[in-house]
């Protein structure tokens, strides 16, 4: 049984950092891929960052790109995304996703994330950002 738990979220001055981290269990990182969904609300869910290749390549959304950076441990099971420069535009509810399939690392991934390439989803964790 796979399960997926966000834990980092909280409020933060605009400019500042947060760490989100992302445990799993009855699972292994390094042989899928990752991804971070966030939600406002009244909006829909939004991939913004995934990794595959056993942690070896990256995809960003636009609109967080060259901010965030997701990373993973692979001894740990353990995926987190570090959030600098946060603006007032990135509160929302965070989610982690686990995929079921190996991604090659020949892939160049340049598309939306799709929410519905992920099978294993955590409850979400909360970011505030104040001004």
């Amino acid at each position: 049984q796979v399960h997926v738990v966000e834990s980092g979220g909280g409020s933060v001055q605009a400019g500042g950092s947060l760490r989100l981290s992302c445990t799993t269990s009855g699972y292994t990182v390094s042989d899928s891929y990752m991804g971070w969904f966030r939600q406002a609300p009244g909006k829909e869910r939004e991939g913004v960052a995934l990794i595959y290749c056993a942690g070896n390549n990256t995809h960003y959304d636009d609109s967080v790109k060259g901010r965030f950076t997701i990373s993973q441990d692979n001894a740990k099971n353990t995926v987190y995304l570090q959030m600098n420069s946060l603006k007032p535009s990135d509160p929302a509810t965070y989610y982690c996703a686990a995929g079921q399939f190996w991604m090659g690392c020949s892939v160049v991934y340049t598309g939306r994330i799709e929410e519905t390439r992920f099978s294993y989803w955590g409850q979400g964790t909360q970011v505030t950002v104040s001004s």
